[in-house]
């Protein structure tokens, strides 16, 4: 199963033109779905933005030519059927989806808070589930599609305090992957993304469970945080060429090892 993780595992391969398809992008206000939705655009989509800040995707829409702002919590199911209800409503398709709304979780084993985790289980795993299920039927009528989900390395490692987080992002690359394998046939590729750190502020935005020591720094060895335009070409990466996974860096694949 190793070589599925990192980058060698075949699926759908396809050669996406994005000029004219429409996809939608979530976490999109800030970070790298702000990143993602710039650089589709400027490669021809049409991009659907969602989040919970409005005045966030408000601005940001000013600076994307063509694109639609849709208010939505990705741990409602009523917010994101009616993300993709008026995204079809708005542009009369779906061809990407960029899943890429999350929050991390740093606690202990022993210290994971049950209801905290439910919670960050539904934002990082059924919300991006519900909404490859809606936008499925839909890219198969128009003849195939792209959905891209942004999973994270400590999936692919055992890292310690980041079991509960670590568990959910494997739980969507696992979703993926057999997404992907179902899906060949009609043209749907499904690719997951395993970013390292980036400059955004989703570590600020991490829940914290008590007692956390030092985080790890790979015995000070790590590369610096990659700046969220890295994340967003890896995403075009795989929505022009269908890839199943891919690594931010290749050193990842031995930390997984």
């Amino acid at each position: 199963m190793r070589e599925k993780f990192f980058g060698i595992y075949k699926g759908c391969k396809h050669n996406m033109n994005l000029k004219g398809k429409v996809a939608i992008v979530t976490g999109a206000s800030s970070g790298i779905g702000e990143a993602a939705a710039k650089l589709l655009s400027r490669k021809g989509a049409r991009v659907v933005l969602a989040a919970r800040s409005k005045d966030k995707l408000l601005n940001l829409a000013k600076t994307i030519p063509d694109s639609f702002v849709v208010v939505t919590d990705m741990t409602k199911p009523a917010d994101i059927k009616s993300l993709i209800a008026k995204t079809i409503g708005h542009f009369g398709r779906i061809d990407i989806l960029v899943n890429n709304a999350g929050c991390g979780y740093d606690a202990a084993v022993e210290h994971i808070d049950i209801k905290k985790f439910q919670e960050i289980f539904t934002l990082d795993v059924v919300g991006p589930l519900l909404a490859m299920q809606l936008v499925i039927p839909h890219m198969r009528e128009v003849g195939g599609g792209a959905i891209v989900n942004i999973s994270s390395a400590t999936a692919l490692m055992s890292l310690p305090n980041m079991g509960g987080y670590s568990a959910l992002k494997r739980a969507l690359a696992g979703l993926s992957l057999t997404a992907n394998e179902e899906l060949k046939k009609d043209n749907i590729s499904v690719s997951v993304i395993y970013p390292y750190m980036t400059k955004t502020n989703f570590e600020k935005n991490t829940l914290k469970g008590k007692e956390i020591p030092v985080a790890w720094d790979g015995g000070g060895n790590l590369p610096p945080a990659d700046p969220p335009e890295h994340i967003a070409k890896l995403i075009l990466k795989a929505i022009e060429t269908g890839t199943p996974s891919i690594l931010a860096h290749e050193w990842i694949a031995k930390m997984a090892r």
